[in-house]
């Protein structure tokens, strides 16, 4: 199934952001049940995975993962089949990730408690420890960068089904909010041109300066590409490179593993019913998308606002810090990335996350070096 997985190119390493639409991204389905409300379809889209047991679902407490554990428990009951399986990392010094008292109400809410697993990681899950050295060494570099969080997952899973949140924070909410009142967004925009203005300089530091110009006008190209209606908007998001890797990446090492891996929330049925009944709202908030696809049939608990974890320092340790000390600017494409800059970025600590596909690249032209390994291919 390797070959299944698409790679990132040098520039999406070296952006540390993937852009663009995929060409080979199927058009959106047809409404073909305009009636069809978006909780039943998503109730749908998590069959397949509940006929498979052990049924394992991703959870982190997070408002993408809880909605898909909801869902999954209430059709798994209703239809007489094994409940789900939520799955949990707990990480050590880690604050920005902790979730656990959301966890513990949806998890008890759902009754769930005796299947509840949780995972323990303290290094493990660096960049370049020794989860992510499994993934590396057998798959190459795919996209995101941390694709290896769920590796131990899928491998719970063998000969099984893994549900999971992704897809949620584009089909749910975008990636930019635009402020409702006009002098809401007079001042936002001010703010972004002092910022800017300070800032400039330290925008993507580590790129050759017209790779980084290249990058900046990229990126607000992509900003401003992005719908205002909802309908529209799900159709682009199901169709930017960034989101079909992700899909893709999980699924293909899902099914290396013997493991039917399904994304409700990437679901054509789930998007062109949301589409259908909500398709002309103009960039609405998550919170309204939840509560309207919830419809006063899950418990309150699932989409109640929450604060959203950060995984820097989850993915950024030891393994991650020693390499970077001792890296000898080798491994990486110097037309796009100037390597002294990037040393610069990388004598900090914690430096920016968006440097972290960068991180992995080194670490694997090490190893094709040690091992001589041609296989793991340099991004084109």
């Amino acid at each position: 199934m390797t070959d299944l997985i698409p790679r990132p190119t040098a520039r999406d390493v070296a952006y540390g952001v993937v852009l663009g639409l995929d060409p080979a991204a199927p058009a959106p389905a047809a409404r073909s049940d305009p009636a069809l409300p978006p909780l039943v379809a998503l109730e749908r889209a998590v069959l397949p995975a509940l006929h498979r047991p052990p049924c394992l679902v991703s959870f982190s407490g997070g408002l993408n993962s809880s909605l898909v554990l909801a869902l999954a428990a209430r059709v798994a009951r209703r239809e007489g089949l094994p409940d789900p399986v939520p799955v949990t990392w707990r990480f050590t010094d880690a604050p920005g990730a902790q979730e656990t008292p959301w966890q513990a109400k949806i998890i008890a809410e759902l009754d769930l408690t005796r299947q509840w697993q949780i995972l323990q990681a303290g290094d493990d899950l660096d960049l370049v420890g020794p989860v992510a050295r499994r993934l590396l060494t057998r798959y190459g570099q795919v996209h995101p960068p941390d694709r290896h969080l769920h590796l131990p997952i899928v491998e719970l899973a063998r000969g099984g089904a893994l549900l999971t949140g992704v897809g949620g924070d584009q089909i749910l909410a975008g990636w930019r909010r635009r402020p409702a009142s006009l002098r809401a967004r007079l001042a936002r925009l001010g703010r972004l041109r002092t910022g800017l203005r300070a800032r400039r300089p330290e925008l993507l530091p580590w790129l050759r300066p017209e790779v980084a110009r290249q990058a900046r006008r990229a990126f607000a190209a992509e900003q401003r590409a992005e719908p205002h209606r909802l309908a529209a908007r799900i159709a682009w998001h199901l169709r930017r490179r960034d989101l079909s890797m992700t899909r893709v990446s999980l699924a293909a090492i899902a099914a290396d593993h013997d493991v039917l891996a399904v994304a409700p929330l990437l679901d054509e049925r789930f998007a062109a019913a949301l589409a259908a009944r909500h398709g002309r709202l103009r960039s609405p908030s998550r919170q309204e998308l939840l509560a309207a696809i919830a419809d006063a049939a899950l418990p309150p608990v699932i989409i109640a606002p929450r604060r959203k974890a950060t995984f820097d320092e989850v993915f950024l340790r030891t393994a991650t810090r020693e390499l970077v000390r001792a890296w000898d600017g080798s491994g990486v494409d110097d037309s796009l990335v100037d390597v002294a800059a990037l040393r610069r970025e990388w004598s900090r600590w914690r430096f920016d996350s968006r440097t972290a596909a960068l991180v992995q690249q080194v670490w694997l032209a090490g190893l094709s070096a040690t091992e001589g390994r041609p296989d793991l291919e340099a991004p084109r």
